[in-house]
């Protein structure tokens, strides 16, 4: 991460850099930031977070400092990474997707933990309940898995009956990914389809399901909305457009870079929430106090230009329900 670009991302704010060392000089609080990707795949996210914690009066190195950690694709680094921010006695943890959300809970049970996951917090184990999550940590949740199925019925109605579908999950966020394979199996049941499953947790993995996908009778994709795709999306659009495979995505960053379609909540907004939860929390408040939020605002974006040029027809009644059509 460049110090010139990053200070440009928030603003102008000064650095905390490094932490540590100023943090003691100031006496100012610390957030750890975990994350599972890196700083250049999520800089929108940043930004969002920075502007919620600025809505509850908070700015890095005026008020508080940020310490970020990112596993940069790999999970397996994240233990370490969250084990790191408790010795560096962070007043707050931000944890950023399933894996990491984890990896804070089992590093501590007196620091408070603010997550954002895209499955049901409770179905993992993260909180007892949404409204009353009990001991250190909350968060947000949008509707990634619950929106999954209505993805598939999407691309299914856009394929002939009888046409085979894959579907793209993450192996490493096992929480999740068992929830999809379960919703896969479930939708092949009730609309009579036809569904395989590949996986990839890596660009190079990314790759090789493609290479899969086109050696079989397969006439569209649907990509999980696991995080780590997201930071994937040119590769994935590239290789959707390379191979001419109707696509369906998460979020509308996908048809925005080109891809065909996706149906899912904004994902910048929970980023923010996080923010404004930290801040609540740096405030006095208890994570237990904070009920776990659900991001709820569903969106359906089309890029017709891609449709045309896959030669795919899309139906007016779906282009009428649209929230945004690229032309």
């Amino acid at each position: 991460m460049k110090r010139r670009e990053f200070m440009a991302l928030i603003g102008g704010a000064p650095l905390v850099w490094p932490l540590a060392a100023r943090a003691q000089q100031t006496a100012i609080p610390m957030i750890g930031y975990l994350s599972f990707g890196t700083f250049e795949n999520s800089r929108d996210f940043v930004a969002a977070f920075h502007r919620g914690l600025a809505d509850g009066g908070f700015g890095e190195g005026r008020n508080v400092g940020i310490e970020y950690r990112w596993s940069e694709d790999h999970n397996d680094r994240l233990p370490a990474l969250a084990a790191d921010l408790v010795r560096r006695d962070a007043a707050v943890i931000v944890a950023a997707a399933t894996p990491a959300s984890l990896a804070a809970k089992a590093a501590t049970q007196t620091i408070p933990i603010v997550f954002y996951i895209g499955t049901d917090p409770v179905g993992i184990g993260l909180v007892a309940s949404l409204a009353h999550p009990g001991g250190n940590i909350t968060g947000v949740t949008n509707l990634n898995v619950e929106l999954f199925r209505k993805c598939l019925e999407l691309m299914h109605s856009l394929v002939p009956p009888a046409a085979t579908i894959a579907v793209l999950v993450n192996p490493a966020n096992i929480p999740q990914t068992t929830t999809e394979r379960a919703t896969v199996e479930d939708a092949a049941r009730a609309l009579g389809a036809h569904f395989t499953i590949l996986s990839a947790g890596s660009p190079s993995e990314i790759e090789s399901a493609f290479a899969a996908l086109v050696s079989q009778p397969v006439r569209a994709l649907v990509v999980s909305g696991e995080i780590f795709f997201l930071s994937q999306r040119n590769l994935l659009v590239e290789l959707s457009a390379r191979h001419a495979v109707p696509t369906i995505y998460a979020w509308r960053e996908f048809p925005i870079a080109g891809g065909l379609m996706s149906y899912g909540s904004d994902v910048t907004e929970p980023y923010r929430l996080l923010g404004v939860y930290a801040g609540r929390i740096l405030k006095g408040e208890r994570p237990a106090d904070l009920p776990v939020q659900q991001a709820t605002k569903v969106e359906l974006v089309i890029n017709l230009k891609t449709a045309k040029t896959l030669g795919l027809n899309i139906p007016l009644p779906l282009l009428g329900r649209a929230d945004l059509v690229i032309e």
